[in-house]
């Protein structure tokens, strides 16, 4: 087996077995390391390691081409023949594959394709570590609990084609989120920060930030439902915004199922949404927020798919001065819609506000303002106009002239994205965010804090 424990060894290895008349290999080597605490103390620690293969076999019939896919974890070399076999019977046994394409081909090898995967382990928390106990040590003087955990994953992905492409990719992924609570557990806050490595993330900062929040929710006030100028920070932005991207493919909207559809027919690219000049972009190379400069699909749907795996991936504006510029698409969505190929990138940046931060955006609010903090269960309610419920949480908090007074109960919220940019009258700086919500499936964000004159607050919420 360990001729071909290497991952490189074994998308080849996986490529020569194949008998279909295509085969991409996509191994994915992942290990990770976290941390977690309660009650200011260390609770748990630990590292894994891990690997999954996938190959999709493509097979040409007089109808059209095939494909079939299978994925398995902990592959070992007695497991390849059955996993290739497998694939190319569910391919044999499948009818022709709407989105056939021919496979990729052209794309210069990774010049690291055969080097051993990066890795992970404790030591990415060698500075961030003792930095947490300082801050546990603060938090105890100042009469609060910290909760949380730290998170970092590696990943390194091996694609293989027989069309010839051999490319790799490393995707480093760090999250931590932080949560405050009074000893009587009757406020609470929450704060939250993506990076690549716990070089640029201060607890103390963090912990200074979720003070102050507890000492504002040592005023509670009572509001009613209805609809607030509200001061959504970037994690809620982010939030909001993903699933606008995670919406937005170009073949639904053509059909008429989406926000992006066009009555009458067609789609709305080329209108205004925004009246501020902002730019919606995903960017494989955005510094700090670097993914994967080609497509790596392990199956297919409404926004991706396997015959356009190496495909290489470049900056694209979704939304450019406000204007909407781009939809998701495939090669074959791309061919169907007659739009221009622009692939999911696994980024997402909001730019084009001004340069006052959160902070500066409170303190310039006259008469009164909500700030949140976060959003949590987002759900969809309308694909039509792309509405979205879900709660506010962790503090919301009342803005009087320019001061916070106190915080104010939770809140159900309606809304759809697409409306707040076309409602919101101020955008902030940009800055990295980690999206509450879908933190578990999208971190590399950039977004502003906007400002929304009638944010609408549908019920309120009681026990959040």
């Amino acid at each position: 087996m360990s001729r071909v424990s290497k991952p490189y060894e074994i998308v080849e290895r996986a490529l020569e077995l194949s008998t279909a008349d295509g085969c991409v290999v996509i191994a994915d080597e992942e290990s990770s390391a976290n941390l977690r605490w309660a009650g200011n103390a260390l609770t748990t620690n630990g590292v894994t390691r891990g690997r999954t293969l996938t190959v999709v076999a493509t097979v040409d019939g007089a109808e059209g081409t095939a494909s079939g896919v299978v994925s398995r974890a902990a592959v070992t070399a007695d497991d390849l023949e059955p996993l290739v076999r497998a694939a190319e019977a569910a391919a044999r046994s499948a009818g022709p594959a709407e989105d056939a394409q021919p496979l990729v081909t052209g794309v210069p090898a990774s010049p690291d394709f055969t080097d051993a995967p990066a890795e992970t382990d404790s030591e990415v928390f060698a500075a961030f570590a003792p930095a947490l106990g300082d801050a546990f040590a603060r938090a105890r003087s100042g009469g609060r609990e910290l909760y949380g955990f730290a998170h970092h994953q590696m990943t390194s992905t091996y694609l293989g084609t027989s069309t010839g492409l051999r490319l790799r990719h490393d995707q480093p992924n760090g999250t931590l989120e932080l949560n405050a609570k009074s000893p009587d557990r009757t406020r609470s806050a929450w704060a939250g920060r993506s990076t690549r490595d716990f070089k640029d993330v201060d607890p103390a900062e963090l912990d200074a930030e979720l003070a102050r929040r507890l000492g504002w929710a040592e005023r509670r006030i009572e509001l009613p439902a209805g609809r607030y100028e509200t001061l959504l920070p970037p994690t809620a932005v982010a939030d909001l915004l993903i699933y606008q991207l995670w919406s937005s493919t170009a073949r639904d909207a053509a059909e008429g199922r989406t926000v992006f559809s066009k009555p009458g027919g067609g789609t709305r690219l080329g209108e205004t949404l925004s009246p501020l000049p902002l730019t919606l972009r995903s960017d494989p190379h955005a510094p700090g927020l670097e993914s994967a400069p080609f497509v790596i699909a392990h199956s297919s749907g409404d926004g991706g798919s396997v015959f356009d795996n190496g495909l290489p991936l470049a900056r694209t504006d979704w939304i450019a001065g406000g204007r909407l510029e781009r939809l998701t698409t495939t090669r074959h969505t791309a061919a169907l819609t007659e739009q221009p190929l622009a692939p999911a990138i696994d980024n997402l940046l909001l730019e084009g506000g001004g340069e006052r931060s959160l902070e500066e955006m409170v303190a310039a609010t006259t008469g009164r303002a909500l700030l949140l903090t976060c959003l949590w269960y987002i759900r969809e309610v309308d694909p039509a106009t792309l509405l979205l419920t879900g709660l506010t949480r962790d503090g919301v908090y009342l803005v009087e002239d320019g001061e916070v007074v106190g915080e104010v109960n939770n809140f159900r919220f309606n809304e759809s994205p697409v409306d707040l940019l076309s409602r919101a009258t101020e955008a902030g700086r940009t800055e990295k965010t980690l999206p509450r919500e879908w933190g578990d499936w999208f971190t590399r964000a950039a977004m502003p804090a906007l400002r929304i004159p009638d944010f609408n607050m549908s019920s309120v919420s009681r026990g959040v």
